[in-house]
């Protein structure tokens, strides 16, 4: 299989979200990558969701503290907007994504200088697994029934320990994570502003943002995420305000 052309094929797209009362998002990222050295990455790329297209990197230093780097139309409308309340740095950056093989990804970034390249494998579970979740119905995938289902099978064939799907976001909205395939990251190597990271490592506790535990395993995700509006007027604001933003920058 080739995650690169399927990836590449995707479209940006701004719409409003299928599930009345949430925002949401779809694309791919890495959910979670720790290194032995206790620093932390993470990778969001969203094409498509209700304001504009964006990327993140997210890095967790070996003293706990996160930061959030967003190449996006702002920060309030990327992934700051929900766990920005839980970092000590947000910022803008320039971040250059590259398809480098099939399963291999190779991300730069201009400030901080960060060069990282990911590469994703499969196995027999993870196919089988990876089949059977995008073919149910979302009402079911929702269900916080068929989420702990998801979490334990993550738990127990994908040793990603106590990682959570749903719940409340440092920003305070309500989320529900909908990572439909996953995939094993295989190899890595990062240098962060000089740095060699080390090696990715299965750490023994999940690496945390706020309350959201995210894998303790490499692990590379394509799906969805909803989070409930907080502020209507504030949602309607921002929609009309980035909409007008497009068009002058169209005209």
């Amino acid at each position: 299989m080739s995650l690169a052309s399927e990836l590449q094929q995707i479209k940006p797209l701004t719409r409003a979200s299928s599930l009345p009362g949430f925002e949401y998002v779809r694309g791919y990222g890495v959910f979670s990558l720790p290194f032995d050295s206790g620093h932390v990455l993470a990778l969001r790329v969203f094409p498509e969701n209700d304001f504009a297209p964006y990327v993140t990197i997210w890095h967790r230093s070996p003293d706990g503290k996160w930061s959030i780097f967003g190449d996006s139309v702002s920060v309030e409308t990327a992934c700051p907007r929900y766990y920005g309340a839980a970092c000590s740095h947000v910022q803008f950056s320039r971040i250059k994504l590259t398809w480098t093989g099939p399963m291999d990804l190779s991300i730069e970034m201009d400030d901080p200088r960060l060069s990282w390249s990911v590469s994703m494998t499969t196995t027999p579970l993870v196919r089988l697994m990876n089949m059977v979740s995008p073919r149910l119905p979302d009402p079911l995938w929702r269900a916080p029934t068929m989420l702990r289902v998801w979490e334990w099978a993550g738990r127990t064939f994908f040793d990603l320990g106590d990682f959570k799907l749903s719940g409340t976001m440092p920003s305070g909205h309500f989320g529900i994570l909908m990572p439909q395939r996953m995939f094993p990251i295989i190899s890595t190597k990062a240098n962060l502003s000089g740095q060699d990271l080390g090696q990715g490592a299965r750490v023994k506790e999940n690496p945390s943002i706020g309350k959201a535990r995210l894998p303790a395993r490499p692990t590379f995700a394509i799906g969805r995420a909803f989070f409930k509006i907080l502020d209507p007027v504030e949602y309607e604001r921002t929609v009309k305000e980035l909409s007008q933003k497009a068009h002058r920058s169209a005209t």
